[in-house]
């Protein structure tokens, strides 16, 4: 096999390759986790960076707490993470 027609297996390899991931990360479901609520219990964290108003969430979020979290939640010292600032 010529250099010119290696050229071309490899380019239409890479496209394939592309065209899969694209169409992979397209059927993607929505995110579906809540946000941090925009309201007056958690407005003072809205300023904050993430790590500093992680810090927080447990004095009402643990299990003796005004909001508990199920029991299948998973770990809890990342909130931020996954519950995403509202836009202000």
């Amino acid at each position: 096999m010529d250099n010119k027609k290696k050229i071309m297996v490899y380019n239409g390899l890479f496209l394939i390759f592309c065209a899969g991931l694209f169409l992979f990360l397209w059927s993607a479901p929505p995110e579906t986790t809540a946000r941090l609520p925009n309201n007056e219990n958690h407005q003072r964290f809205m300023t904050m960076d993430k790590k500093e108003a992680e810090k927080f969430c447990n004095e009402c979020h643990d299990e003796d707490g005004v909001y508990p979290l199920p029991e299948d939640h998973p770990p809890k010292y990342r909130c931020l993470f996954c519950h995403k600032k509202q836009q202000q």
